[in-house]
């Protein structure tokens, strides 16, 4: 990159769920951060922002927040830890003048960010969304338009030395209550029919086999059904310090997402 650089901002990732080898998560996650490291020593860059992820502290945990302890489940946890872990040593090597700013956005959604929940709110304006489970299990969010306002804002504050924060919308939503969100604003009504937990994982766990025998890539697997139902509620103590304001609500960036799916139809 060019000589005039003051910060890097670390977003790339290998972070679908259905990839295979599951070694280039870390290939990716973890060889792709030593090499942007080492680009940036040639150049004498000392600042990087990295965007890592809440999965580093796993499922159905008591709504963690900076300060406690890490288990991710899946690889793209593991490997995103382990990618934390390479920035760490990197700057405890040598702080002087130094500056890491780690950011653990909570499940992200936007226009055009095809992830879990735009592909929920698609699937219910489609018609053929159907419940896993009884949806009782809660879901933090974040929008992406304030998750680059945070970084931005980091930015803007010049901040120095190490900095962890995670980065949710809040309030947290029961699964039952988004899709009845987005009823209401699609003006749709979805299948009153709920498959059980164990049936929709069994199911999963079925086209994942085929998907390995055909290569051919589904929409449900057994992880998105295991995400899907569990509770990844999380909260932020350090990101309180900041003073930053996000710059939508989490019911505003859930209207401009479902306005964009109904307008791409």
């Amino acid at each position: 990159f060019p000589n005039n650089v003051d910060c890097v901002i670390l977003l790339a990732a290998e972070h679908r769920d259905d990839i295979s080898p599951t070694s280039l998560y870390y290939d990716v996650n973890v060889g792709g951060t030593h090499n942007v490291l080492k680009v940036m020593a040639e150049k004498g860059v000392e600042h990087i922002i990295f965007t890592s992820s809440v999965s580093v502290y796993g499922l159905n945990k008591n709504n963690p927040d900076e300060l406690s302890g890490t288990d991710p489940f899946n690889h793209y946890g593991k490997s995103k830890l382990q990618a934390e872990e390479v920035l760490r040593r990197w700057f405890d090597n040598d702080r002087n003048g130094k500056s890491l700013i780690i950011v653990r956005p909570t499940v992200t959604f936007g226009p055009g960010n095809k992830g879990n929940v735009y592909n929920l709110l698609k699937q219910i304006a489609s018609g053929k969304f159907v419940m896993v489970g009884r949806g009782r299990n809660k879901k933090s969010m974040a929008y992406v338009e304030n998750v680059a306002g945070f970084i931005s804002h980091c930015l803007d504050k010049k901040f120095k030395g190490y900095h962890l924060f995670n980065y949710i919308d809040k309030p947290d939503l029961a699964t039952k209550e988004l899709v009845h969100h987005a009823e209401i604003a699609l003006n749709k009504k979805i299948i009153p029919i709920k498959i059980p937990y164990i049936i929709g994982y069994s199911g999963g766990i079925f086209l994942d086999l085929v998907s390995k025998i055909t290569k051919k890539k589904f929409s449900i697997s057994a992880v998105r059904v295991k995400k899907f139902c569990a509770t990844t509620q999380f909260d932020s103590v350090t990101i309180q310090t900041t003073n930053y304001k996000p710059r939508k609500t989490l019911a505003e960036g859930l209207e401009i997402t479902i306005k964009s799916i109904v307008n791409n139809q």
